[in-house]
């Protein structure tokens, strides 16, 4: 039989291990672990981060197993669930989203990321571009950013006037109770990432030329403007975390560990068949994944 974490060494590039100190010779010599640990001790090789990345690629892949699964159930059952992924810039949420969609049927799921509004859409009432984008019975849709700009983006920018802020902010416990009432599973994710980390992806994206797109002047104003995209984001929790549509906080300074336990917070909301069959661990780290409430340590204050 095949050994996983044999066959997963020999594909890793020599250079996540130790330049020149381990051979593929010595590698395919490896029966169990315990060899491969024995090998790299007789030559100086730190094995830490090869493990630490061999052990996020397969809890990851036991999770996604468990969401190809769901989305099953929900196209079974003809569930509705939307999942709202918010947070400051960089905080994660396009990296994430990828991980959840990743090998999902594009059939029964999909993801939105509207553009700014048109000029006939800033005419209409705000949420009837997203009312269109709202899942049918059995699919599963990921939103990248919401109508949640409303209550952060767009006050922060001066994008919004004052009377539609707080006419949106009076409207939308109601508009999420119309849509809990009406069947829609509705999940709301806020990536909480600190300003240093911020900062920091910041300047890797403008170092990538891969991810240079992702960066925008909007984004440039994000430190400067740290102390008002918190305050406003304090009142979103406060008025728009309801018992039937609560806000979920994930500290995302680890990316890995924030993608893998959203998609365990979601795992852990359905009772599907075949759950747990990959053996992955369903209950989301508390210290990563919480309820909101006021007195909970965020990392983006």
């Amino acid at each position: 039989m095949n050994d996983p974490f044999k066959t997963r060494m020999q594909q890793l590039p020599m250079n996540d291990i130790a330049p020149n100190q381990l051979t593929a010779n010595e590698l395919l010599k490896c029966k169990k672990r315990s060899d491969l640990v024995r090998i790299a001790e007789t030559n100086g090789v730190n094995l830490n981060k090869a493990l630490r990345n061999l052990r996020y690629e397969e809890e990851l892949r036991q999770l996604q197993a468990e969401l190809v699964d769901l989305q099953q159930y929900v196209a079974k059952k003809k569930l509705r669930v939307a999942i709202i992924f918010e947070g400051r810039d960089a905080a994660g949420k396009g990296g994430s989203i990828k991980r959840f969609a990743e090998h999902l049927n594009p059939r029964t799921m999909r993801l939105v990321a509207l553009p700014k509004p048109t000029e006939v859409e800033t005419g209409q009432w705000y949420f009837r571009r997203y009312i269109r984008q709202m899942p049918d019975p059995g699919e599963i849709v990921f939103f990248d950013r919401s109508w949640y700009n409303r209550a952060v983006v767009e006050p922060v920018m001066g994008f919004c006037k004052d009377k539609d802020y707080e006419r949106f902010m009076k409207q939308v416990p109601e508009f999420e109770h119309m849509l809990y009432e009406d069947g829609v599973i509705l999940i709301k994710f806020w990536f909480s990432i600190s300003k240093e980390e911020q900062k920091r992806r910041f300047q890797s994206r403008l170092e990538n030329p891969l991810k240079r797109w992702k960066f925008s002047p909007v984004d440039m104003k994000g430190q400067e403007l740290w102390n008002k995209y918190t305050h406003f984001k304090e009142q979103m929790f406060s008025r728009t975390h309801t018992p039937f549509s609560p806000w979920i906080i994930v500290k995302t300074n680890d990316k890995r560990t924030a993608r893998l336990e959203s998609m365990r917070y979601v795992l852990s909301l359905f009772d599907f068949p075949g759950k747990s069959r990959s053996k992955a661990v369903m209950i989301p780290d508390p210290n990563v994944v919480a309820r909101y409430y006021r007195q909970l340590q965020q990392m983006d204050i």
